[in-house]
């Protein structure tokens, strides 16, 4: 909770954690203890868990709070830790949100409520409730209208950005890059928006943006770090040839349902035990592991070095 009474730390690459499984479907601590490890080590400049990378809709609040706990243990204030809280039920997510909070996260990344497409007041209304019942805690909302089918409106966001004081930012995963801007537009600078979409990250630096809770920090967090430090220190260059190295191991994330594609990548090459994703998820498929190992091969230069952190590979 270092970086709890300054959430405009919480910038760079925010690697949103896939949450390792065993093989029969339970919370792998020990992997999940190393995947922090090798993010600390590999740069990432802050870390998440329980986003829709993360598998949190498959997982019991017992289960989502025990992850955080186990995370901010490991990172122990190293560097900001700014995990998904939320839920489609407010119980579900004050719940989630307060055992978080005693755990010593630096800010709460709340979903917006999916499957019952409130309107935009009813959107106000639920991150008001959030942020009152946690005034001292930096309040982040994730907006991801693809699997919620809802997208809190830039206006909304603006409002909020005015009336509450613990609001602080918005994850955009949106592919309508109007949006990003008009978010930006309405409050300004001092709103952290970061993009949740993987080939927005750095075009939305050039917007004031600040930084990405990108997928591809999964499998190369040293490079989606490095193209964050690249375009901070002018470096335009170095920071557009990551990015578009990085193309294919973006791809390779989405070649079936993510996260299934990544944690296969993590089996292979022993960060975690198994690669298993839950139901209704199902591991790669014969056809899909034929176009992720191609897209492996063609990314293999943007991996990061997994020397020193195995701890069992299926090989």
């Amino acid at each position: 909770m270092k970086f709890r009474s300054n959430p405009k730390s919480i910038k760079g690459s925010i690697a949103p954690l896939m949450t390792p499984f065993t093989s029969d479907g339970a919370l792998d601590t020990e992997s999940l203890k190393n995947l922090v490890e090798w993010q600390l080590a590999s740069g990432s400049h802050g870390i998440s868990i329980g986003g829709s990378t993360g598998e949190p809709s498959s997982q019991k609040i017992s289960e989502r709070a025990e992850a955080i706990k186990i995370v901010a243990d490991v990172i122990a204030d190293r560097v900001p830790f700014m995990p998904g809280t939320g839920s489609a039920k407010l119980d579900e997510t004050l719940e989630l949100t307060a055992a978080a909070r005693d755990a010593g996260i630096d800010a709460a990344l709340i979903i917006t409520p999916y499957y019952a497409r409130p309107t935009q007041e009813a959107l106000y209304q639920w991150y008001l409730t959030v942020a009152n019942e946690f005034p001292d805690l930096p309040i982040v909302a994730y907006n991801v209208p693809s699997r919620t089918a809802v997208d809190i409106a830039p206006e909304t966001v603006a409002r909020l950005f005015k009336d509450v004081e613990n609001f602080v930012g918005v994850k955009e995963t949106t592919k309508d890059f109007e949006h990003f801007s008009r978010v930006l537009h309405l409050c300004g600078p001092e709103l952290l928006v970061w993009s949740g979409i993987e080939l927005l990250c750095l075009p939305l630096m050039s917007l004031g943006g600040a930084g990405f809770v990108s997928a591809t920090a999964n499998i190369a967090p040293a490079a989606v770090a490095e193209m964050y430090e690249a375009w901070e220190a002018g470096d335009f260059e170095r920071a557009r040839k990551i990015h578009y190295g990085l193309h294919p191991l973006v791809d390779l994330l989405f070649v079936e349902t993510n996260p299934a594609p990544g944690k296969w990548v993590l089996e292979q090459r022993g960060l975690v035990r198994s690669g298993h994703v839950r139901a209704p998820l199902i591991e790669p498929t014969e056809a899909g592991l034929i176009k992720i190992k191609a897209l492996l091969e063609e990314g293999k230069n943007y991996l990061t070095s997994a020397e020193g952190f195995e701890i069992g590979a299926t090989k």
